[in-house]
């Protein structure tokens, strides 16, 4: 026995771990690395904790037994890293396509396929009310995300001081409001911004996602490193079937694609489009 194993509250094995990323890829299609181990470990003790059982056995039995677990599973396991206007050169991109398509006189439309607690999604949404100078722009956002527990988080749109402190004094005043008395210390996005989107719960290997077709934007930044490459195949042919011909794809910056030049063209850093489909 390690020293690790000898301290822990839980037993828990390899073979364990083994089990769980093998339920993990085939309910969220997430590969997890070998350097997990231990994560797995901290993050689904807690629920062990929370429901009163003496080790994973007894969890394994209770995901058996009740359905609505394995939505506690997906969101313990699931990563969520974001901030507002991460990777800032996306943004920009995002503003050239807004004025480039503002006099189409249609509503243009945005999907944010990983919107973790709303950072994202508002800063969208900021983005294009900048751009089009209009607190009521032909825009709309849905944010997804396959934990419920982020996407709670991200519809409230509150937050602690501290995670708007890299915006402008310019974009704190405008866009957010600041908490008295029970609320001090935290920010509440003004409600303008809000009414631009939609959150909704989209687990990405669901055969149906509820999205039309049409799209001018899909953001799914940081989200593909988390499948094996045929997923990320499949994932990424899906969407891009969704997009118009000259809407755009931005990935994450540690993301790459240029393996599926059929689907898409690189014209960015990390910003694609559709590639025209041969006659």
């Amino acid at each position: 026995m390690t020293e690790l194993q000898a301290v822990r509250e839980f037993h828990y094995t390899r073979a364990d771990f083994e089990r769980i990323r093998r339920l993990l890829y085939q309910r969220a299609g997430i590969s997890l690395a070998d350097s997990k181990e231990q994560m797995v470990y901290s993050r689904l003790s807690r629920r062990l904790r929370h429901l009163g059982l003496s080790g994973f056995a007894d969890y394994f039995e209770a995901l058996e037994r009740d359905p609505q677990e394995w939505q506690q599973f997906v969101n313990a396991l699931t990563t969520n890293l974001t901030a507002f206007f991460r990777e800032n050169h996306h943004f920009e991109q995002l503003a050239a396509y807004l004025r480039q398509h503002a006099q189409t006189r249609r509503t243009l439309r945005i999907w944010c396929a990983a919107s973790s607690t709303g950072e994202e999604p508002y800063s969208l949404a900021i983005a294009c009310l900048e751009t089009l100078s209009d607190w009521q722009p032909p825009v709309s956002i849905i944010a997804s995300d396959i934990d419920t527990g982020v996407l709670a988080t991200a519809s409230q749109g509150i937050y602690p001081l501290e995670r708007v402190e890299q915006l402008s004094l310019q974009r704190k005043q405008r866009f957010f409001l600041r908490g008295k008395g029970g609320q001090a210390g935290k920010v509440k996005v003004r409600d303008e911004l809000r009414e631009l989107i939609e959150f909704r719960q989209i687990n990405l290997l669901d055969p149906h996602w509820g999205i039309a077709g049409g799209l001018d934007i899909i953001f799914c930044r940081n989200v593909m490193i988390y499948f094996d490459k045929p997923t990320q195949n499949r994932l990424l042919e899906r969407m891009v079937a969704l997009l118009r011909p000259e809407g755009l794809f931005f990935a994450g910056h540690s993301e790459s694609f240029i393996q599926a030049g059929h689907l898409v063209t690189l014209i960015g850093r990390t910003v694609y489009r559709p590639t025209p489909r041969r006659a």
